[in-house]
Order: structure tokens, then sequence, then C-alpha cells
């Protein structure tokens, strides 16, 4: 087994709203603004010398597009997987399996959705209590082991504007 591991958690950027136009929210995309925003954040990540493996993702569009961009801010540029766990409907122990398929890298970027992903975070890091993301936020979580073996450090949480403001 490899490790330690850097699990870098990042909620979706800002999406279209729900409603008529996206009956189906699955299918809900990025606005552009969404994407724009997202990828200043991905500059002032690589800025802080962040590097990824591969990158872990929801399936549904906005993640997707979430995931896409924040592999093409890095060089050489992580492979983009699509889980199912890190939908909405995702579980911990359903993570757990996916992160352990990749368990060969140690940098992993998660790409998923509020609350799912707030909670996880908390898990990773022995909390009882959701860490809230606002959209586009990424924090940091180092663990021992997949699965890990005990919580996890919790090295930084960044607001998509502090990311913004590093990529200068």
């Amino acid at each position: 087994m490899a490790g330690p591991y850097e699990l870098y958690l990042v909620r979706h950027g800002l999406a279209e709203e729900r409603g008529e136009l996206w009956p189906d929210d699955s299918k809900r995309p990025l606005t552009e603004e969404g994407m724009s925003r997202m990828r200043k954040a991905t500059r002032g990540l690589a800025r802080l010398g962040v590097s990824l493996d591969v990158v872990l993702t929801s399936p549904l569009v906005r993640a997707r597009q979430t995931a896409e961009i924040v592999a093409g801010g890095f060089n050489p540029r992580p492979a983009l997987v699509n889980v199912e766990s890190l939908a909405p409907d995702g579980t911990y122990a359903a993570v757990v399996v996916d992160l352990e398929k990749h368990a060969r890298k140690t940098r992993i970027g998660l790409v998923g959705h509020e609350p799912a992903i707030g909670e996880l975070a908390a898990r990773l890091i022995g909390s009882r209590h959701q860490i809230e993301f606002k959209k586009g936020a990424v924090c940091r979580i180092d663990v021992d082991g997949i699965p890990p073996g005990g919580p996890g450090d919790l090295r930084w949480l960044l607001t998509p504007k502090i990311m913004r403001s590093l990529r200068k």
C-alpha cells in the first residue's frame, strides 16, 4: 500500500439554477461565470504547488465539468474517473471502495456535491460536524492509508475567492 495520501476534496463550481430549463438535475451545467471562476481557482491551486495523480468525480454534469477544469490546470494532467460514490446519494463506504481502486496514487482529487462532500471531509478528519463547502471550495486532508486508519489531518480549506486571489 502506498501512502500517506493527500486527498483534495472539491465542491463543484457555480451551476445553472434548478428549474424548468433543467428538469433533470443531473444534467445541470456550470454557468460561464462558474467555469471562469474554477479556471482562476485552479491556477491558485497550482501556485500552491498542488499536483494531482487522479481526479475522481461525480458523474453529474456540473461536477464533471469542474473536474475537467481542475485536471486541465495541471501538467501533467491527471486522469479523470467518473464514480457513482461521489454523486449526491453516494456513501462513505462506496467512496472508500473507489479510493481503494486508486490506492497506488497518493494525490487524489475528489469532486462532488454538498452536503455529501462536507460530510465526507468531516468523516475523514473524525468530526461529527459537517464542513461547509462553498461552490468551488477545496480542502486538503492527509490520511495515513486507504481506508484511513484513524482521523486524517485537515491541512487547509480554501474558499474559491481565496484561491482566485492566489493566481496572481
